[in-house]
């Protein structure tokens, strides 16, 4: 089955067209762009050159699979609202996947690891993994310092991400150099079981973790005379 993966919880804007079939996960086609403001601008462009270059259409699809976050409100709703509007006009299921996972669980091949995103703020979403990539702490966002203890806590023996590589002197932590974001083979993989056995359409559900920089008014404010 022909499926699309698309993800925008980091500076990385990524769309990939991936084969799932009863052996595994192979990748087709991969577009990832770094540019943690242009999102909106990116994403739909790379949608259709993934298609381009697998020589398939929108109707070739079978599933879609969108990194849930998370990330910040902005860029992280522009994955969610192309994958969600995809699915319901070409009438197929979509599947969402915590984006952490597609940087933590490649990784995590017998020692625990931490995985961390940027999340602006001097903070870092970040979870942790086992040595067979299952998730046993986070999704969550704090500072570098709270991460850190969290993982020490943990036996935590590595760290993988661009937020472990940007507050690297924090975590004290051997890097993984890649991957820097999320993988989205690894997406894919993570929601394979459910494609293959025709899971029903999920409700792409954001992990927001806080709430947005920008807020509307509580109130109105008094004019002065």
């Amino acid at each position: 089955m022909l499926v699309l993966v698309v993800d925008s919880s980091t500076p990385a804007v990524t769309a990939a067209l991936v084969e799932v079939s009863a052996d595994g996960v192979t990748s087709r086609a991969s577009r990832c762009t770094v540019d943690a403001r242009a999102h909106g601008e990116l994403l739909a462009p790379q949608v259709d050159a993934v298609l381009a270059d697998a020589d398939a259409r929108p109707g070739d699809l079978g599933a879609i699979v969108a990194g849930l976050g998370p990330g910040p409100f902005t860029g992280l709703r522009v994955g969610l609202v192309t994958a969600a509007t995809m699915g319901q006009v070409l009438g197929i299921p979509t599947y969402g996947v915590c984006s952490l996972d597609g940087i933590g669980h490649p990784v995590a091949a017998g020692e625990p690891v931490l995985a961390a995103s940027d999340a602006r703020r001097r903070e870092v979403y970040w979870a942790v993994y086992d040595g067979t990539g299952q998730r046993i702490a986070g999704p969550d966002v704090d500072t570098p310092a709270v991460a850190a203890a969290r993982a020490r806590d943990l036996a935590v023996t590595a760290a993988v991400g661009d937020g472990a590589h940007r507050y690297a002197d924090v975590l004290d932590l051997p890097l993984r150099a890649e991957p820097r974001y999320p993988d989205a083979v690894a997406l894919a993989a993570l929601a394979a079981a459910r494609i293959r056995a025709g899971a029903p359409s999920e409700r792409l559900t954001p992990l927001y973790l806080r709430r947005p920089d920008a807020v509307a008014a509580t109130g109105r404010k008094p004019v002065l005379p």
